[in-house]
């Protein structure tokens, strides 16, 4: 059994592309050629020269020596927050600016929750002189100013969604009416493994990045490829799909996807997707989706902007129906805490989105001689005012 995408995009009996037939041209234009395009030794070699001069790549596998010794197991931690813009995002938006370019747009749209793939898109844009349009919840415009103000020094428009819950899910839906409406010039730039095929398969592939250094850097550190396990953070999962990648067929690595159970998994103000979703269909793929028993989509709730959508990118509900993924929900509280104590042990201020993954070692047991690598997707400055109000700094 593969738990790669098949060539119609499925993950098991998740994936595939539900979309209105007015954005067929366009996804359809992008299906049939993003493979090839990838591997162009042009592409390629524009590629990783950018990721290795501008993003500043390979990002470091840390061995965090002090959290290790708490928890009682070997805890590597790799570190993507260092990243140019502060976290993984920025992987996809060169890899799909390029894309964009070889397929003749000439102008970015971008949907964003925490505000980094906003950051990240409008980064490529200001790169490569080309306009950039950013759908935001308002309520998201509000928790992270910093990156607001970021995306429009880069030269980004940002439009609020102002419908819904005002967050992501909204964001996305704006998103998705712009690029209906303007099919020609336009190329969406999808932050997560979440949306019609392709968009899951090629986000994941250009996150794949991740695992391909993990694989490098522990043999030199531990003499081997493979740790026992690889730790992410599940809101759409991006940085869950590239941390994962290179390891999914194999059944030595544990994959542990945490995901955000806000004020407990049955407070109502949750987005612990796996324990609380079913079958459905959102944002054109079909996957696990929290929604009510008409199948109207539930509003989820995060303390976390990255974390709070409503349903997982197709890869990660297959990997969860099927098993190969072992799938822990986190609170708020557990996951602020975790942020405070990697901070005070090893001197690194993460994302509160990576705070949940950081926090499963109070009840998820390792043994002493385990592997276990937690891919550090982003650093906490765009969460410092959460933290404030949340510990009276």
């Amino acid at each position: 059994m593969s738990y790669q995408a098949n060539e119609k995009g499925y993950y098991g009996d998740f994936g595939g592309a539900f979309i209105p037939e007015m954005l067929y041209p366009n996804v359809e234009e992008l299906r049939s050629q993003y493979l090839d395009i990838m591997k162009e030794e042009s592409f390629q070699k524009e590629f990783k020269d950018l990721l290795r001069d501008y993003v500043g790549r390979p990002t470091p596998l840390y061995y965090a020596e002090r959290f290790s010794k708490k928890y009682g197991t070997k805890i590597y931690l790799k570190r993507e927050d260092l990243c140019h813009t502060g976290a993984h995002k920025v992987n996809n938006t060169v890899g799909q600016i390029l894309m964009a370019k070889r397929l003749g747009k000439n102008r970015i749209i971008a949907e964003t929750g925490a505000g980094q793939h906003g950051v990240a898109t409008a980064t490529v844009c200001a790169l490569m002189g080309i306009e950039c349009v950013v759908y935001m919840g308002e309520i998201d415009i509000e928790r992270q100013a910093p990156n607001v103000a970021r995306m429009k020094m880069l030269g980004a428009k940002i439009v609020p969604a102002k419908s819904g819950s005002r967050t992501l899910k909204d964001a996305t839906n704006e998103a998705i009416r712009d690029w209906i409406n303007n099919p020609l010039d336009t190329h969406y730039i999808i932050g997560s493994v979440v949306g019609p095929h392709p968009y899951p398969d090629m986000v994941a592939r250009f996150q794949a990045v991740i695992s391909e250094e993990i694989k490098v850097q522990l043999k030199e550190k531990e003499n081997r490829e493979n740790p026992d396990y690889v730790v992410a953070c599940v809101g759409g999962g991006s940085n869950a799909a590239g941390a994962y990648f290179h390891y999914l067929d194999n059944p030595d690595v544990g994959i542990i996807a945490v995901e955000a159970a806000g004020k407990g998994i049955q407070s109502g103000e949750s987005a612990a997707t796996s324990a609380l979703g079913k079958e459905g269909i959102i944002h054109g793929s079909k996957t696990l989706l929290m929604q009510t028993e008409d199948g109207q989509i539930t509003e989820p709730y995060s303390i976390s902007a990255g974390l709070d959508y409503p349903g997982v990118g197709p890869m990660h509900a297959h990997l969860f129906r099927s098993g190969r993924g072992e799938f822990i929900s986190i609170t708020d509280k557990a996951a602020m805490d975790a942020g405070r104590e990697l901070a005070k042990l090893e001197g690194i201020i993460p994302a509160i989105e990576t705070s949940h993954a950081l926090a499963i070692f109070e009840d998820r047991k390792f043994k002493e001689d385990d592997v276990v690598v937690i891919n550090l997707s982003g650093r906490g400055d765009k969460d410092l005012s959460t933290y404030i109000d949340y510990f009276d700094l």
